[in-house]
């Protein structure tokens, strides 16, 4: 049985199954912000949860395909070992675990924060969408935002 689950989940699939996977989650961030599943479910640890558990299967296959995971602190050299660390699969497939993990966990928090303000969710939405697109313009997108609604500036919320 383990066997079969293996070869189902193969890198590819993996993929596939965490962009569609991620998606519901933004759709309730962004149409269902004060509702009780965004809040629960959305808007809090677990779908960092399961994005962690994709995570560490993920650090297994690599483990038993004989990755070098060592070969990671090489991305600090320069841009020319980044570049090749992307040119190997199991590399990139975690890299964008990490990246869908933050975007989803600054979404939750674009939420929660923009409710204890009674920010409007249509303009709310704005950032939230941007935010899944190119993360950390919609942050910056959020926070100037935010500054009009809190009626001040605060660098450490």
């Amino acid at each position: 049985m383990i066997d079969q689950i293996y070869t189902f989940f193969t890198v590819e699939m993996v993929y596939l199954w965490l962009n569609l996977g991620v998606l519901p989650f933004w759709f309730v961030l962004v149409v269902f912000p004060k509702s009780q599943i965004c809040g629960v479910f959305v808007a809090s640890i677990f779908p960092i949860f399961i994005l962690s558990i994709a995570y560490t299967y993920l650090l297994y296959v690599a483990h038993i395909g004989g990755y070098d995971f060592l070969l990671n602190f090489r991305l600090y050299l320069g841009f020319d070992e980044i570049s090749n660390l992307f040119e190997n699969q199991s590399f990139l497939i975690l890299f964008w675990i990490h990246f869908l993990a933050m975007n989803l966990f600054c979404g939750g928090w674009i939420v929660n924060d923009s409710q204890m303000f009674g920010m409007n969710k249509f303009l709310v939405s704005i950032p939230l969408i941007i935010t899944y697109l190119i993360g950390p313009i919609g942050i910056v997108i959020y926070w100037i935002i935010r500054i009009f609604y809190a009626k001040r500036i605060r660098l450490y919320d």
